[in-house]
C-alpha cells in the first residue's frame, strides 16, 4: 500500500454530485446538484471504496445523456480512483488501490464487475492510473495495435493529439518509427506535441483550410487516422489519407449533441475511391485486456518512453469547472478532481 495515501476514519455521510435534469447537448453545471446520502455497508461479494481522484472524461457526455447509465438524481457515472477501506470479496483487500465506475461521490459500495483495474501495489503515481496507465492509455494502446499497428516509414495522423489517447498514440507511433502528425486547437497545444510527446509537426485545426494544410503537410497522404473527434474534422482527414489507408474512430467529441442527430459526412465518397477501412473502436468491449495492456504501458513509463500530463484540481466543488474545462477544450492533460481529504 502507498504512503502518501490519506487515513480515513468510519466514514460519514456520503456527499453526491448527482444529475439533477438531463441535459441538452454538452452537460453543464446548471444539470448537477451537490446532495448528501447514507452510505451503503458492503455485502458479500463486495467493498466499500473511499474515492481519491474524480476523473472528468469526454465520454460522460454519452452517459448523461442515457437514463440506463445515468439516472436522475443518482451520481454522475464516472470513472474514479479510490482505496478499499472495508471489503466483503476475498480477493480485494483493505487498502488496495481500485480504479472503476465509483461515480462522483466520496464513497461507492462497488463489486468486481465495477472495476476496471486492481492496483494491488501501485508502481506509479496514483493519477497516473486514471490517465496513461487508465482508460485513455488502454484505449490508445489497444486501439492503434488492434486496427492500425505502426511500422516504420508509415505516416499516422491523430487528432486530440495533445489530449490523453492522442498524446500516447502518438508516442507509440513515433517510437515505431512512423512519421507522426497532431491536429490540436492551440499554440501552446502545439507546443507541447512537439516538445513533449515526439510528434513530427502539429496543427491548429481553428486556423485556415484544414484539408489544405494537411494536403501540403502529407502529400503522398496519411497511412492512418487515429479519430477522436468525428466532425468536419474528420471530412477533411478523409480527403487527406493514402489509398488503403486505415481510419481507427475512437470519438465524436466535436458532436456536441445526438438529438437531433447532426448531418452526415461530406467526403465520404473519398473511402470508395481510397479504398479506406474505417473502424470504430469501443474500450469498453475489452475490459479483459486491461491488466496486460497497463501491464506493458507500466513499463514503457517506468522506463521513461511515455510522458503524460495530469491537471488535478481539487475538492468536490472543483468538479463541475474541470467537466467544462474539458468540453471547452482548455483542458491540460487528464483532468481528475482530488477528493481525498476533503
Amino acid at each position: 500500500m502507498r504512503t502518501d495515501m490519506p487515513s480515513f476514519t468510519t466514514p460519514r455521510t456520503n456527499r453526491q454530485m448527482v444529475l439533477a435534469q438531463r441535459p441538452k447537448g454538452t452537460p453543464r453545471p446548471a444539470d448537477f446538484a451537490l446532495r448528501e446520502a447514507p452510505i451503503a455497508a458492503p455485502q458479500d461479494g463486495s467493498f466499500l471504496v473511499r474515492n481519491l481522484y474524480l476523473s472528468a472524461d469526454p465520454v460522460q457526455r454519452g452517459w448523461a445523456a442515457n437514463p440506463a447509465l445515468t439516472p436522475l438524481d443518482a451520481p454522475m457515472r464516472s470513472l474514479a480512483i479510490g482505496v478499499v477501506i472495508d471489503s466483503r470479496d476475498p480477493n480485494i483487500r483493505t487498502g488496495d488501490v481500485v480504479y472503476g465506475f465509483f461515480r462522483w461521490q466520496d464513497y461507492a459500495t462497488a463489486s468486481r464487475a465495477d472495476l476496471l483495474s486492481h492496483i494491488a501495489d501501485p508502481r506509479a503515481p496514483l493519477p497516473a492510473y486514471a490517465g496513461v496507465l487508465g482508460m485513455p492509455g488502454v484505449t490508445a494502446w489497444l486501439a492503434l495495435h488492434d486496427i492500425a499497428p505502426p511500422r516504420e516509414g508509415q505516416s499516422v495522423l491523430v487528432s486530440t493529439a495533445a489530449g490523453t489517447v492522442g498524446s500516447v498514440v502518438g508516442q507509440i507511433a513515433r517510437q515505431a518509427g512512423a512519421h507522426v502528425v497532431g491536429l490540436t486547437g492551440s499554440e501552446d497545444k502545439i507546443t507541447r506535441c512537439i516538445a513533449d510527446y515526439g510528434y513530427h509537426a502539429a496543427y491548429n485545426y481553428k486556423v485556415g483550410d484544414l484539408a489544405e494544410t494537411l494536403a501540403a503537410a502529407r502529400p503522398q497522404g496519411f497511412d492512418t487516422y487515429f479519430d477522436n473527434t468525428g466532425g468536419t474534422i474528420l471530412d477533411s482527414a478523409i480527403r487527406a489519407m493514402a489509398r488503403f489507408g486505415r481510419i481507427v474512430q475512437c470519438g465524436t467529441a466535436a458532436t456536441s449533441s445526438w438529438n437531433p442527430a447532426p448531418t452526415g459526412l461530406r467526403n465520404e465518397r473519398e473511402i470508395l475511391m481510397r479504398a479506406l477501412t474505417w473502424t470504430g473502436f469501443v474500450i469498453f468491449d475489452h475490459v479483459d485486456r486491461f491488466p496486460a495492456a497497463i501491464e506493458r504501458l507500466t513499463e514503457m513509463l517506468l522506463a521513461g518512453q511515455l510522458k503524460h500530463d495530469e491537471s488535478v484540481e481539487t475538492g468536490m466543488e472543483r468538479i463541475l469547472p474541470t467537466l467544462e474545462a474539458l468540453f471547452a477544450g482548455t483542458n491540460s492533460g487528464k483532468m481528475l478532481v482530488y477528493i481525498g481529504e476533503d
